[in-house]
């Protein structure tokens, strides 16, 4: 079904999306605050703003913004540095003007320089370390004290050594909650429930929510024992009144405008978080089923915004995020509406609902989380790659083991460096072209040079000219370039030099041009 153009056109696929990604988001607005040492009500926040204020400012039609995943390291560091939260959310404000800044100068270009196989192999390392982050919450070892080691895409060791209290701590009421949702939520995507009409509309993931809070109202009663308490489910503040949502806010310390540790922290953020957005505005843009592109200076004002707001009212840094994005896109989207519905469910889930919220498992949000996760990292996605050759598939192999064993900017910047070795192997190699044959009884070795020659392909060059034999005749042919570099033509000047002791005639074909004609002379 193609997208209709209008707000509220589409809000037949908009709606259920959005509950979707509202289901898929709580649990990582919730984790990523408490991750990064802030507030738990903080990142509710975000996810507030991220929604409904930045959804209706972006110009994408699939990214979902919210808690950035991928700042939790910098954020934690901030906060302790700074010894204040409300000193934290003065860099913040200051780190979305500095965003807003580079939306009016239009940065957002720089997206558009990260390869393909960098970008899918951040959507697969992110889906990977998504899963190991669920398995704590699916067997239900997520107790208080051990909560902050499972916290979902915090890049470090910790719950992957915590696994090993796994047989000691396994609580079975969870795995069973988990393994209902996992089968519905497989079961959801068979095409004989695609296809039915009604059922089609009833989003597995909510499905599988509403069943899991049931099963567990069954053991309550029924089987005590396998009973989920409110220690592994979800946790929300109660807010009765506007007074009481004052109390949950946090608000910025403006003194701090002076303090340089402010202001580095503010810088790093606000260039963080750019670069988060927009690789992660390329990747929903790849997997949008219609293709459309996003605005990506647009997209950095909307984020801006959002996080000077954000500053204001005590929010967390956000960025444009693939793990909502991606549940927005497979929930069948078809306009922003979707993002903005999930940040006004956000908003009335903790004025409206936090009771009703808090009957939830956490198991069964981790099923979801694992569903997304896989669809990330499919094992088809590796053979597609590794079918495409080695320039392919050694960026995104290095971009997803430098996200699982180090961070997500530091597995992009491995996978980027693989990546421009490739294509620094490849620019040496095709500096020119080289034949040998023979003129008029007369052994003569044609170099004819590419489009563009630059000092990358001196070595290059410089290695054909040294295996010319004695006694011939080279024709160097610049007559394909558009550009030959200042290196290049020294080294055929150095050549033409050389070739006078070893009686060799050299001829330069259109090389000696324009400002290039007194090197050769």
């Amino acid at each position: 079904m193609s997208s209709k153009h209008g707000l509220f056109s589409n809000l037949g696929s908009d709606l259920p999306a959005g509950l979707v990604v509202f289901l898929v988001a709580l649990p990582l607005c919730l984790g990523i605050a408490l991750s990064s040492g802030a507030p738990l009500f903080s990142g509710v926040i975000a996810g507030i703003v991220g929604g409904i204020v930045v959804g209706f400012l972006s110009g994408s039609h699939t990214a979902v913004s919210g808690p950035a995943a991928g700042l939790t390291v910098i954020v934690l560091n901030a906060i302790e540095d700074l010894q204040a939260y409300d000193l934290f959310l003065t860099a913040l404000v200051i780190a979305g003007g500095i965003q807003l800044v580079l939306g009016i100068i239009k940065a957002g270009v720089i997206g558009y320089y990260f390869p393909t196989s960098v970008i899918k192999g951040m959507l697969a390392g992110i889906g990977i370390i998504l899963i190991i982050k669920q398995l704590p919450f699916v067997f239900g070892t997520n107790s208080s004290e051990l909560v902050e080691d499972f916290i979902p895409l915090v890049n470090d060791f910790q719950a992957v050594t915590a696994l090993q209290s796994l047989q000691n701590s396994i609580e079975y009421g969870a795995v069973i909650i988990a393994a209902v949702s996992l089968l519905i939520l497989i079961f959801w995507e068979k095409p004989a429930i695609k296809q039915h009409r009604f059922l089609q509309f009833i989003p597995g993931p909510l499905l599988a929510v509403l069943l899991s809070v049931g099963v567990n109202k069954f053991f309550k009663y029924v089987v005590p024992g396998l009973y989920i308490d409110s220690e592994d489910k979800v946790t929300l503040p109660e807010i009765t009144g506007f007074s009481s949502l004052r109390e949950h806010l946090f608000f910025p310390d403006f003194s701090g405008l002076g303090n340089p540790d402010v202001w580095v922290i503010a810088i790093t953020i606000a260039i963080i978080a750019s670069l988060e957005t927009l690789l992660s505005l390329e990747a929903a843009d790849k997997i949008d089923p219609h293709k459309r592109i996003s605005p990506p200076n647009r997209e950095l004002l909307a984020q801006g915004a959002g996080n000077l707001l954000n500053g204001l009212v005590g929010g967390m840094p956000i960025t444009a995020v693939i793990v909502r994005s991606s549940a927005n896109i497979n929930s069948g989207a078809k306009s922003k509406m979707s993002a903005v519905f999930h940040g006004v469910l956000l908003l009335l889930s903790v004025l409206i609902i936090p009771n009703l919220l808090n009957l939830i498992p956490l198991a069964s949000l981790a099923a979801i989380l694992l569903v997304i996760g896989y669809k990330l990292a499919k094992v088809s996605l590796f053979k597609s790659m590794f079918k495409l050759g080695w320039d392919q598939f050694l960026p995104f192999l290095i971009t997803i083991l430098g996200i699982i064993f180090f961070d997500l900017l530091k597995g992009i910047g491995m996978g980027m460096i693989v990546g421009i070795v490739y294509i620094l192997m490849r620019n040496y190699k095709n500096s020119h072209f080289f034949k040998d044959s023979r003129e008029a009884d007369e052994s003569t070795v044609h170099i004819i040079l590419a489009e563009e020659v630059s000092f990358l392909n001196k070595g290059s060059l410089i290695k054909t000219l040294k295996h010319v034999g004695d006694n011939k005749k080279v024709i160097i042919d610049g007559s394909n370039s558009k550009i030959i570099d200042y290196d290049v033509i020294e080294v055929i000047r150095d050549f033409q030099t050389n070739a006078r002791d070893r009686n060799i005639t050299v001829e330069v074909i259109n090389v000696d041009n324009d400002e290039n004609a007194s090197v050769l002379n």
